[in-house]
């Protein structure tokens, strides 16, 4: 079952790479579907993919296979109701043309570059939620994250320094419920305070672990804690 917006990308990603060979960038998906940001491409671009309609061919950028298409297309309009529809595999791949000239400028590409929405410092005092400003974005390399919802966070303080965390670092977070013993982890304390720490979960208790020796270990229970997500990548400058 597709919604209507996976339906018209992957028509729209189909009919491009039977008219040039070459799949569509970001932004020029967002502005055939009448999007605000990337990253609701990049979703849309998982959920295709889940659902095995698409695949990224790796280490290639703009290297999108189409593996299968809805056998009747107006099926997409109920589709987003809860209908669904069968599928035929496309007989065949699209590949990209062998480079003949020289390369361009780089440009972001649905297989390099990753826009995610930057919901603002990671301090205490303040609820994740309240931070979520979808107006600012930072561009990632679409290897550090997989599939599922990301977001971003800008470190402050030095409570992670030995982790290799700084003050200032941009850390990518996958949204999470869960986390194993020994994740760092956005939790939410008390519905009140948000930090990065690394998660240690025994009996009815809680701990959430600095790695800075200058800080103490945090005891809760676990009706305190609420987690955020779970750290799978990190940017600084220099």
């Amino acid at each position: 079952m597709l919604t209507k917006k996976q339906y018209q990308l992957l028509v729209f990603i189909n009919s491009r790479l039977n008219d040039t060979g070459v799949s569509p960038s970001f932004d020029e998906m967002k502005d055939a579907l009448e999007l605000k940001s990337k990253s609701g491409i990049h979703r849309l671009i998982i959920g295709l993919e889940e659902r095995g309609f698409i695949r990224r061919l790796p280490h290639r950028a703009r290297a999108l296979e189409v593996l299968k298409l809805p056998e009747n297309r107006q099926s997409a309009v109920t589709a987003q109701n809860g209908g669904s529809f069968s599928t035929n595999v496309i007989k065949g791949t699209f590949r990209l043309p062998r480079q003949t000239s020289a390369p361009s400028e780089p440009v972001a590409t649905a297989n390099d570059v990753v826009e995610l929405p930057m919901l603002g410092k990671i301090a205490a005092g303040t609820p994740i939620e309240a931070l979520r400003d979808h107006s600012q974005h930072v561009d990632v390399p679409d290897g550090l994250i997989g599939s599922g919802e990301h977001y971003a966070l800008e470190i402050e303080g030095d409570s992670m320094i030995e982790a290799g965390i700084h003050d200032g670092d941009t850390v990518l977070i996958q949204r999470c419920d869960t986390a194993e013993n020994g994740t760092i982890v956005v939790a939410l304390v008390d519905d009140a305070e948000v930090t990065l720490k690394r998660l240690h979960k025994k009996g009815n208790t809680v701990a959430l672990e600095p790695a800075n020796k200058d800080y103490e270990t945090r005891i809760f229970g676990p009706d305190r804690i609420n987690l955020q997500g779970r750290l799978v990548g990190l940017i600084r400058k220099y």
